[in-house]
């Protein structure tokens, strides 16, 4: 069984370092924004308006990723299946930015941005393209073709942080030393502030594009009507699951501009996003693991070994991201200058959105069941049962306990989905998770946790380098407990072929 667990970790290991590489990068942005704009009230307006980004990719991708892979099985009309959704998409998005070109300075109101409708056409675009884009990215997925989905992918992030670093940093050190240059003054405007944020990300959306052009145009397209109609029946219920996913990931930030009892609620929305991006390696390793399962679990379905696969691969998944939790939270006082001075009041909220990631990538792990069934109306009824607890318990904690009241919220919403899911599939797909160890695994990270939490307070551990010894120390332990309890099944996994 390792064998599966070999294959599934090689992929993982392929496009987590895509992730790794891409998001360490884009990361290291959090820090030069939140230095750059101590006022945390202008980060809020970047993660506002990337919570709306996300929930529009959603909408304008509308499930026909997962629908991609799940009906190209079939290789007698793999082509079709393709050509057909690369020309929905294309269309649907053509029409997005039209509409939201035609109306921007409406939506820019609507939005409380009066002053910036030049973000909505900004925006309009890099999801039109991001989402055309998706699908391109799929089928490298079904390929096998990582290198080229990671030089893409590096690309874009790599464009997107030089792009940063030159307006935000070498640009105003330009005018500020020459401030006579007209040349400068053409190219950077101090007044556009956070929107060269934007600006960055649009230029390295549209290279994106032009650097899959090549697959793009060297198809030969065929729109089959009767087959988009099946597709999108599969893929209708995965919207409603995106949709309410994305409420889930991200409308708390939207919420909380809305309901904060704070003076300024955009600062809560900056401070609360900002720390929300610590939980980083959880979140990429989370985002690697779905990219490589997806793919290579519709592969493994027809295996006798199937269920076995599926069940080793959560115990391994949880195993990983308990050590994630542990080593993250071990050394907060080293992670937090991840972010600036003006948003560390946010921390506590670190474990909370940490142990919550990998309740949703259990979640990720259990939606196979409904996927291979064909019963992708559970998705999104689950979705939505988590989007109804996410909107509830935001709206409801929020006056009271401001950004903590979004992540219990989080907490909650992931919890609940997971464990619903799980009930669900063991009714419609029998799987043997291994429950002892897999809650094992969970309790023992939040036990050390505390016991650290606990040793600091206790001891009135003031010194950041003396809590680090003591808390390093917990670590190594921590680490010796799970070898011991593991060892044969580790050595089974990693010895040579």
């Amino acid at each position: 069984m390792s064998n599966s667990i070999k294959q599934l970790a090689s992929q993982t290991v392929v496009y987590g370092a895509t992730n790794i590489l891409g998001r360490l990068l884009n990361y290291l942005l959090v820090p030069l924004h939140t230095y750059i704009f101590s006022d945390a009230a202008q980060y809020g307006v970047v993660g506002e308006l990337y919570a709306w980004t996300s929930l529009f990719i959603v909408i304008l991708t509308y499930g026909m990723e997962t629908a991609f892979f799940n009906f190209s099985r079939d290789e007698s009309i793999k082509n079709r299946v393709f050509t057909t959704i690369v020309t929905s998409l294309a269309i649907t998005s053509t029409l997005f930015v039209v509409v939201c070109y035609l109306f921007k300075g409406n939506i820019a109101g609507w939005l409380k941005y009066p002053d910036h409708p030049e973000y909505i056409t900004w925006f309009s675009i890099i999801i039109a393209v991001d989402a055309l884009t998706s699908i391109f990215f799929a089928q490298l997925r079904h390929l096998n073709k990582a290198l080229r989905f990671a030089a893409v992918k590096i690309t874009n992030i790599v464009i997107t942080v030089l792009f940063n670093l030159f307006f935000l940093l070498l640009c105003p050190y330009l005018l500020k030393n020459n401030p006579d240059s007209s040349f400068i003054r053409a190219i950077y405007n101090p007044g556009i502030g956070v929107g060269y944020i934007f600006i960055s990300n649009l230029i390295a959306s549209v290279v994106t594009l032009l650097m899959l052009l090549p697959s793009i145009f060297k198809q030969k397209y065929v729109f089959d009507w009767t087959l988009w109609k099946k597709m999108f029946a599969y893929a209708f219920p995965l919207l409603i699951f995106g949709l309410a996913g994305i409420v889930n990931e991200t409308m708390d930030r939207v919420l909380l501009k809305h309901f904060s009892n704070q003076p300024d609620p955009l600062a809560s929305v900056g401070i609360y996003s900002a720390c929300y991006k610590i939980s980083i390696m959880m979140t990429i390793f989370v985002q690697a693991f779905k990219y490589a399962a997806e793919p290579f679990f519709f592969s493994k379905s027809k295996d006798k070994d199937a269920k076995e696969a599926y069940a080793e691969v959560m115990t391994a998944f949880v195993f990983v991201c308990s050590v994630i939790f542990v080593g993250i939270m071990l050394y907060i006082d080293i992670v937090k200058f991840f972010v600036g001075p003006a948003y560390r009041v946010g921390l506590p909220v670190v474990p909370i959105l940490l142990m919550a990631n990998l309740f949703l990538g259990i979640f990720y792990n259990l939606s196979i069941w409904y996927k291979l069934t064909g019963q992708t109306k559970f998705g999104a009824y689950i979705a939505i049962f988590g989007a109804v607890i996410t909107l509830g318990l935001n709206m409801a904690l929020i006056p009271r306990f401001d950004y903590m009241g979004s992540a219990w919220a989080t907490f909650v919403c992931y919890l609940s989905m997971m464990v619903v899911s799980y009930l669900l599939g063991q009714k419609y797909y029998h799987v043997d998770y291994n429950l002892k160890k897999i809650l094992f695994y969970i309790l023992f990270a939040v036990a050390v946790y505390g016991l650290s939490v606990l040793i600091n307070n206790v001891l009135h551990i003031e010194q950041m380098g003396v809590r680090l010894a003591v808390n390093s120390i917990i670590l190594v332990v921590y680490l010796a407990v799970l070898a011991v309890m593991n060892r044969n099944y580790l050595k089974n996994l990693f010895k040579k072929a």
